[in-house]
């Protein structure tokens, strides 16, 4: 939690007795509005420093939330009578969104109703309705989507970025992901001095296309401007490694990666599943087994990392899963909460508008440090 003396700018979207608010899509997810309130619900009643507003149906949002007593005096409903799907393409969205329950979430945000956005909806949708009414950073020439990767490392997970915003990078974007993905990890994951690599097929500087070698160039020079230190280069197997805190990658590179990490994880639980079905002595192991098989359930669970985060806007829009249900929401507003406490949209904005100005989103005490100097 940001300490008294942070320096960073106040954020926006505070409500009743300071709690932070969240503004929350409840339309566009293949579950419907049920799993998104039943996800706010369950937030609630394990952060009570938290509030929403709802946007969606009014008639139909009151009916869930009225049953969800966690709620009571902590969502607010805004009527959005219109609803993204998953098949509308962007440009239709960002010519006909306006009225719709994804827009409405959006537009919280960028009239600093609420700090952060989330939407369990189409994702190009989001993105598109989001650079038209929240704008790019000054500076930033492709923003990008960083989802949380889980790794060896002690916090548990890795961030790679970009997972999906736009299919092409060159080397000057490549550095701006590096840039906004150490002020992630500071900010979302509590570290002073991220490591970050930069993905490739082979860990041996005369390997990579043209834009990643160049890439790598800019990205060791800004080391020191940029408060974070730098591997080099990381192949695919590194992405759940502690050698690691940020992947940056080309939005076309990391979506394919995360998909392949989604499928992968699902294709072992299903195997353990037919292992242990097989017969009745397996079914018995199963049952020794029981307590390890739930901790590993939890440590690849992907509900528990749902989450992808818009960078480079002039506000933050957290994109959960279109299948997430009441828990998968909640692990995304979790995120949330930690980025808004964190001021992480104002230290964010500051570091892409003076990368060479060292320090200028790290921890309070180092920041102090550094300020007395």
């Amino acid at each position: 939690m940001p300490s008294a003396n942070d320096s960073a700018p106040e954020a926006p979207g505070y409500g009743t007795s300071g709690r932070i608010v969240i503004s929350v899509d409840a339309m566009g997810g293949d579950r419907g509005p049920a799993a998104v309130v039943g996800g706010l619900a369950e937030s609630a009643a394990k952060n009570p420093r938290i509030e929403f507003i709802l946007h969606g149906p009014e008639e139909e949002l009151q009916r869930l939330v009225s049953k969800r007593s966690e709620l009571s005096g902590r969502c607010r409903i805004r009527h959005a009578a219109g609803v993204v799907t998953m098949d509308d393409k962007p440009s239709q969205v960002m010519r006909h969104g306006a009225g719709t329950s994804m827009w409405s979430a959006i537009e919280s945000v960028k009239e600093r109703e609420a700090t952060v956005a989330v939407s369990c909806g189409n994702t190009g949708a989001l993105m598109a309705l989001s650079m038209i009414r929240l704008r790019k950073l000054p500076g930033v020439s492709r923003p990008a989507i960083a989802c949380l990767w889980p790794s060896r490392n002690p916090h548990g997970f890795n961030v790679m970025l970009d997972v999906g915003a736009d299919i092409k990078a060159d080397s000057p974007d490549l550095l701006q992901y590096a840039l906004m993905g150490a002020s992630y990890a500071r900010n979302g994951l509590g570290l002073a001095r991220p490591r970050i690599g930069l993905l490739n097929v082979g860990t041996e500087d005369h390997k990579g296309r043209a834009e990643l070698k160049a890439a790598q160039d800019l990205i060791a020079e800004a080391t020191e401007a940029g408060n974070f230190d730098y591997v080099g280069f990381v192949e695919g197997g590194d992405l759940p490694s502690d050698r690691v805190d940020v992947i940056v990658t080309d939005g076309f590179t990391g979506n394919i990666a995360l998909k392949t990490g989604e499928g992968t994880a699902k294709l072992v639980g299903d195997f353990l599943r037919e292992a242990f079905n097989a017969n009745f002595l397996s079914k018995f192991a199963a049952l020794l087994a029981l307590g390890s098989l739930r901790r590993l359930q939890r440590r690849i669970d992907p509900r528990r990392v749902n989450g992808g985060v818009f960078l480079g806007l002039n506000g933050t829009i957290v994109k959960s899963h279109g299948s997430a249900d009441a828990t998968g929401v909640a692990a995304a507003i979790q995120l949330a909460f930690r980025l808004a406490e964190s001021g992480f949209q104002e230290r964010l904005a500051a570091r892409v508008a003076s990368a060479a100005q060292a320090g200028q989103d790290v921890p309070n005490d180092e920041a102090e440090d550094r300020t007395s100097s």
